[in-house]
């Protein structure tokens, strides 16, 4: 289905998943306005996108961001670190009025968008929707696919199998801000809320669907999915996990960044997530599997972007994926990017 040329402001146009982002937009029938501090680099981007509308802008210039984002429906933030970002076009989206979202992985950023902005969209009545990409939006896509009518559940564990990490630099400069942020403890989401300690990953295994299988993970490697689940569902303990492999990736300084395989510039990188959710003894499932956690970022963002211009949408205010969505028909409308099974 085509869009009605809607105007959508991307934010960070530039970096790796706001090229893919524009590319989904283009697709999509939407008319990308690309932004970012970087005047050479839009330049640049323009190039290889013809008759793109080019507004540089800074967050710490106002003026330059309500520019941006003039005339446009919404705005779709992919430039990180979302600690310096994501408040500023928060601001500047209030202001014009517009619906925002972002693909914010860092847990702090997304926490700090929920406790600062929930009142003052919820009484403009406007839409923000903070990590809508693949970390963040979509466990919390299928953990809340998977409860189906529970209203509550004991646990939620959402485990990823990438086939390899191939950070890019801004996954490398987000990771830097949080460890900053969290003087270096880790994070885990226990006992109904947000906990930083100290302790070592701990090794475990994880018994994939097949062909994968089982699988050795680290536990509690924490991402966005620990604000995301919880800011809606009442789950207590939710746990991640991520194969061993791709953690030793993004550990490793020498890691190249993701070299693009596919004509749509996506890398050969494969990913599974596998999200199981518990009350008492019974167990519910989701998976989700595809190709490029970057690259399939853009259609979560891009897809919610149009449901909510199209009012399908549950909420106002600051909202997961989850909670302003109908989960499982959001993913099924992915089926171009990802494959997905309810197992329940």
């Amino acid at each position: 289905m085509m869009e009605s040329g809607q105007a959508v402001a991307v934010f960070g146009a530039y970096g790796h998943t706001g090229r893919f982002v524009v590319a989904e937009l283009r697709d999509r029938g939407f008319v990308p306005v690309v932004s970012g501090r970087d005047a050479v680099k839009l330049e640049a981007l323009a190039a290889s996108f013809p008759g793109l509308d080019v507004r540089p802008a800074s967050v710490d210039d106002p003026a330059s961001l309500d520019r941006a984002l003039a005339g446009t429906a919404a705005v779709i933030n992919s430039a990180g670190p979302f600690a310096a970002t994501a408040a500023p076009v928060i601001e500047a989206a209030l202001r014009a009025g517009i619906p925002y979202v972002d693909v914010a992985a860092e847990i702090e950023a997304n926490a700090d968008t929920f406790a600062h902005f929930a009142q003052r969209a919820h009484a403009a009545g406007t839409v923000i929707v903070p990590a809508m990409a693949f970390f963040g939006g979509l466990g919390d896509l299928l953990a809340t696919a998977a409860m189906g009518d529970w209203t509550a559940a004991d646990e939620a564990h959402v485990a990823y199998a990438l086939s390899s990490w191939h950070p890019t630099a801004g996954t490398r400069d987000a990771g830097t801000v949080s460890r900053e942020r969290r003087d270096g403890r880790r994070v885990r989401f226990t006992n109904g809320k947000l906990e930083y300690h100290q302790d070592a990953l701990p090794s475990l295994k994880w018994t994939f669907p097949e062909p994968m299988g089982v699988r050795p993970v680290f536990g509690e490697f924490s991402m966005a999915d620990v604000v995301t689940i919880p800011s809606h569902l009442a789950i207590p303990e939710v746990r991640s996990y991520m194969t061993v492999e791709a953690v030793e990736d993004l550990s490793a300084p020498d890691t190249p960044a993701p070299a693009p395989a596919d004509e749509r510039g996506r890398s050969d990188q494969t990913f599974l997530v596998d999200v199981v959710v518990r009350s008492g003894g019974v167990e519910r499932r989701a998976t989700a599997s595809g190709q490029d956690i970057y690259a399939v970022s853009a259609p979560l963002a891009v897809e919610a972007v149009r449901r909510i211009l199209t009012g399908q949408t549950r909420t106002t205010g600051v909202a997961s994926a989850g909670e302003i969505f109908d989960a499982a028909d959001f993913l099924r409308a992915l089926s171009a990017h990802l494959s997905f099974e309810l197992r329940q």
